[in-house]
């Protein structure tokens, strides 16, 4: 199909088709700015996890050099919260602390998702809009009784273009926006385990500590026993 095909189609379509073209790269530029943005959050959030599994502590070179490095991810404002915590806090107080650093960032994982999603249910309407509108010059030539026929069928095939093209649209952009809902709950999963694996690294130390004080001291008064 030629270039000049093109151009009568979408003309025939009462320009539907060129705010359907709009719309695909619309979809086309959110998709690839997200799943790049959200692709390098996911690897971040594994390596800082890997960094918790090793039981290093917070203030070591290597876990700063990684913050350092993924300073723009919504992971690090966890470790943030949890470096400025007093010592003294109650583990209670420290959890309301990192859930806040949590529900700041969520926002900020899927804020372009909803341009995906507004596509993703216009492309259908406007196609059916765009062969509605193609219908009717399709049916104005029946006053041609030789070719009348002909050109109806021929008309109301270049017509359905625009729906075939909304529907197409619609399903490439479901397919993607599926995926990064996927990357976002995977993100906020990484959060979350990073601040139950902050607490129980904080408090877990603390609680073994005071278990073992309470057994020192409960040794004497049994040997009194």
């Amino acid at each position: 199909m030629t270039l000049t095909k093109l151009m009568e189609l979408a003309n025939a379509s009462g320009g539907t088709l060129y705010l359907m073209a709009l719309l695909m790269l619309v979809a086309l530029t959110v998709i690839i700015e997200r799943s790049l943005y959200l692709s390098r959050m996911q690897q971040g959030g594994v390596e800082l996890m890997g960094l918790l599994n090793a039981n290093a502590p917070l203030h070591t070179d290597i876990v700063q050099q990684a913050l350092l490095r993924h300073a723009k991810l919504p992971h690090v404002s966890l470790f943030q919260a949890s470096l400025i915590e007093p010592t003294s806090a109650e583990r209670d107080t420290c959890t309301g602390h990192l859930e806040e650093a949590v529900m700041r960032e969520v926002p900020t994982l899927d804020s372009s998702l909803w341009v995906l999603d507004t596509v993703i249910t216009l492309a259908p309407l406007l196609g059916l809009f765009g062969t509605i509108v193609g219908m009717f010059g399709a049916f104005s030539v029946l006053g041609d009784v030789q070719n009348g026929a002909a050109q109806v069928t021929g008309g109301i095939a270049e017509a359905l273009i625009a729906t075939a093209s909304g529907l197409l649209i619609a399903m490439i952009g479901l397919v993607f926006f599926n995926g990064l809902n996927t990357k976002v709950r995977t993100i906020v999963h990484q959060m979350e385990t990073i601040k139950i694996m902050l607490l129980n690294r904080r408090f877990g130390t603390q609680a073994n500590a005071s278990s073992a004080q309470v057994i020192a001291v409960q040794r004497p008064s049994l040997k009194a026993a």
